[in-house]
């Protein structure tokens, strides 16, 4: 769906943002933005709570192979 922005201050804003990044179009810049927004957003979420995110992955991962032996896999990729 496309965005329009009708609101000519925001639009003049896109424009110098634009500008100042060298972004290939308007759409380019409010694209680049938004993720930086995002981001930003993100890291100011505590640790912890970035943290269980990714604990909570890995545990639908499934539980990991008690045999496998790491040593015996990189000395294996490692061989000619």
């Amino acid at each position: 769906m496309p965005l329009y922005i009708r609101d000519k201050e925001v639009d003049a804003l896109a424009t110098k943002l634009q500008h100042e990044i060298n972004a290939a179009s308007k759409t380019e810049a409010v694209r680049i933005a938004l993720l930086h927004e995002l981001e930003r957003n993100h890291a100011r979420k505590p640790l912890r709570d970035r943290i269980a995110v990714l604990q909570e992955k890995c545990a639908a991962l499934g539980p990991s192979d008690p045999t496998f032996d790491m040593k015996a896999f990189t000395d294996e990729a490692w061989e000619d």
